[in-house]
């Protein structure tokens, strides 16, 4: 292993330009292949999120490059959920009982574009654009493309290849078809698919509701989600069973019975949703899987990074910024000194797959949590302590959303089991009466609170260790 490796990244999203990124900053000749045209010049965001949920793991990563403060100039910071029922109501939940922690809506069009534009002013990085590749012969390291311009296919062969080529990643296709090793690879879809949809500016230009949270309409087994943009917008995702319910994607199919569905389930949405039944008739439906996968790489030769090797459910806003913390601890291991590609490979895979494994089981479960636990009065309870804790003892107690999503030194895999027992045993206290909430607590009552949630949770995780949970 040494810098006059070739490094062919097969990929050019948000983590194949952060690593190409990355690793050019570091001296290595990158080669980046992507199979859609240049984003910067062309919209191809059709299908896809154009917005996502930028917190500190990702920030960790852009400020380890250097490009954190250009991000932070195309985000807008969402404190918390607002929630929305039947009636038009609306009931705020914060993310943090600590001032300054907050998520940030970005635009992953733009944010590509200033990771690939940060890539190219490397002399040591070249971008290819509509290049497809169709596969990869792992022995010989070759991978084969096609351009999608010219229709030719044509072959480049590297010391290192690496697919960050998300979901439906052509590396790890590969990986299973030439069976050259034992490659255990599962991937899970859920019952329900999602659709894009747009709140637009209002006449000046301004956000016609609040720019600074995440908007859900919770409805049991269906939501609305909306995040804000830059010009004034919101990005509307509805998420709805494909097959289950009184409404859902397949009897979705005329005008009729989609205004019939928002004006009965989200009546305060559609009236700011003026071209609802052109957007849901012609925009696609997306798909939601989980995927896992192991080994991630193959001999000296390849590794997956990013959606490649772990693509997960967008419901804890935590895609992007786990692919982003693939890098941080891809560049520590490469920090480690070691001899060759293979122990990076597979020091990097020891030392991430526990927690991307986590996140992964933690996004199926928030799903579950933004879609119907959020309007449920024992969980309003539950997060109403919670922010009294962090606000009070902002160094002391941190709820399982807030080790998710503004620890970026803790592991998810810890996160989680933490945060798990947190949850169940505030939840035991809640049922127990042990814990209730009232106007202006004192520090006195809330430090009792505290220590019972404290030595509950060391129970529990106690409990969980002894049955090797």
């Amino acid at each position: 292993m040494n810098k006059s490796d070739k490094i062919l990244i097969i990929g050019a999203g948000l983590c194949g330009s952060l690593l190409a990124l990355r690793l050019a900053q570091r001296g290595f000749k990158v080669e980046l292949y992507e199979s859609r045209p240049d984003l910067r010049t062309t919209d191809i965001s059709a299908g896809r999120s154009i917005n996502l949920a930028l917190s500190d793991r990702g920030f960790k990563a852009l400020r380890l490059c250097g490009v954190e403060e250009k991000a932070r100039e195309i985000c807008l910071p969402m404190y918390g959920r607002l929630m929305h029922d039947t009636g038009g109501n609306t009931f705020a939940s914060n993310y943090s009982g600590r001032e300054n922690e907050y998520i940030n809506s970005i635009s992953r069009g733009d944010l590509n574009g200033l990771l690939l534009t940060e890539a190219e002013k490397h002399k040591n990085v070249n971008i290819h654009f509509n290049k497809k590749c169709k596969n990869v012969d792992l022995d010989k390291n070759t991978a084969h493309f096609k351009d999608y311009k010219t229709k030719e296919e044509f072959s480049v062969k590297s010391d290192v290849i690496i697919g960050t080529d998300g979901a439906g990643s052509s590396l790890r296709k590969s990986y299973y078809l030439e069976r050259k090793f034992l490659f255990s690879y599962a991937q899970n879809y859920l019952n329900h698919g999602y659709k894009e949809l747009e709140i637009p500016a209002d006449k000046n230009g301004k956000h016609q509701i609040s720019n600074q949270h995440l908007h859900i309409w919770p409805r049991g087994d269906f939501m609305l989600i909306a995040l804000p943009n830059l010009d004034g917008s919101f990005t509307v995702t509805l998420f709805l069973s494909y097959t289950e319910g009184e409404f859902n994607f397949e009897n979705l199919t005329s005008e009729e019975k989609i205004t019939q569905f928002f004006e009965q389930e989200f009546p305060d949405a559609l009236e700011i949703i003026p071209n609802i039944k052109e957007e849901f008739m012609n925009n696609p439906t997306g798909a939601l899987r989980t995927v896992k996968c192991s080994p991630w790489s193959y001999q000296n030769k390849t590794v997956l990074l990013g959606d490649a090797a772990h693509a997960i459910v967008p419901f804890y806003g935590q895609g992007m910024n786990a692919s982003f913390e693939d890098v941080t601890v891809f560049d520590e291991i490469l920090d480690q000194g070691l001899s060759d590609w293979k122990s990076v490979f597979k020091t990097y895979q020891k030392a991430r797959k526990q927690d991307t494994d986590a996140i992964a089981d933690l996004a199926i479960d928030n799903f579950y949590e933004m879609r119907d636990h959020v309007a449920n009065p024992i969980f309003k309870e539950k997060r109403k302590i919670e922010m009294d804790l962090e606000k009070t003892f902002p160094t002391q107690y941190f709820s399982k959303y807030s080790l998710v999503t503004f620890n970026e030194d803790i592991g998810y895999n810890a996160a989680m089991k933490i945060g798990r027992a947190q949850d169940k045993a505030l939840l035991n206290l809640i049922a127990g009466d042990e814990v209730h909430t009232h106007l202006n607590m004192t520090k006195e009552e809330l430090k009792v609170i505290l220590e019972k949630v404290k030595k509950e949770t060391n129970t529990i995780l106690e409990e969980d260790k002894i049955a090797g949970l």
